[in-house]
């Protein structure tokens, strides 16, 4: 198992200026191609909590309508900061970096899910699946061929890392969806091992990833379509607000 995901190619435009590498992403052309979305928005950059609100659509010409109402969740313990590929959007806010603690603020792909149960148990699930065994790591060492990757470290030639989540040890790992972060053709450094899982509580924090309610979790889970290109939209309220008319979000 070797597992990594990210929007289209056809929308990231990968840069090169001098020795170091830039990604652009274009997030109203991700936006036009989905059907569904879900959305979290946090008070402002170092907030730790957050609400998420799922909106859908007939089709990529019909309008957004919201699935239900907005439920409470917890981001980095350090707040979110800019992605990969939105470094340009804004002069205000942060930007993402391995270890800052901070979930990432931009459109990802939501395309994987991961979990404990055994493929045979989780059959109503539409997207791919990936059951975490013992040996299953998340890399999230820079010097690593694999970084940024959900890989078994069973069955790769030569474990080259000396840093990785040990997914199966992780109780809020139970159920998840892989985030499409960093994914196409990762900047070392700027992140990895993004996921939405199961949280801790209202008062807790992740070190990157974004969590809530696990019955509102599988919900969530049940109802994402590879077909309807689901996406994560994560951004502070104030940026919501001035990027809503440009990005086309509901």
């Amino acid at each position: 198992m070797n597992h990594r995901n990210g929007p289209k190619l056809a929308l990231v435009i990968l840069i090169v200026v001098g020795c170091q590498q830039m990604v652009r992403i274009v997030p109203r052309a991700l936006i036009q191609d989905s059907e569904q979305l879900v959305v979290v928005t946090t008070p402002n950059w170092t907030s730790t909590t957050g609400t998420l609100q799922r909106f859908e659509r007939a089709r990529t010409t019909s309008e957004w309508r919201a699935l239900d109402g907005a439920i409470p969740l917890v981001v980095g313990r350090t707040g979110i900061a800019w992605g990969v590929g939105f470094d340009g959007v804004s002069e205000e806010g942060p930007h993402k970096h391995e270890g800052d603690g901070k979930a990432p603020a931009g459109v990802f792909a939501l395309d994987t899910v991961f979990g404990f149960a055994q493929h045979d148990s989780i059959q109503n699930v539409k997207l791919p699946y990936v059951q975490l065994l013992p040996t299953t790591d998340c890399v999230d060492d820079t010097a690593s061929t694999h970084y940024n990757t959900v890989v078994d470290r069973a069955t790769v030639p030569r474990v080259d890392w000396n840093s990785a989540e040990h997914m199966r040890q992780v109780v809020q790992y139970k159920i998840g969806v892989i985030v499409g972060y960093n994914a196409t053709q990762p900047v070392k450094g700027r992140g990895s091992c993004i996921f939405l899982h199961i949280w801790a509580g209202p008062e807790s924090h992740t070190a990157g990833c974004t969590a809530f309610d696990e019955g509102k979790l599988r919900e969530i889970i049940m109802w994402l379509d590879p077909k309807r290109q689901p996406l994560l939209v994560q951004l502070t309220n104030k940026d919501y607000a001035a990027l809503r008319t440009r990005w086309r979000l509901p």
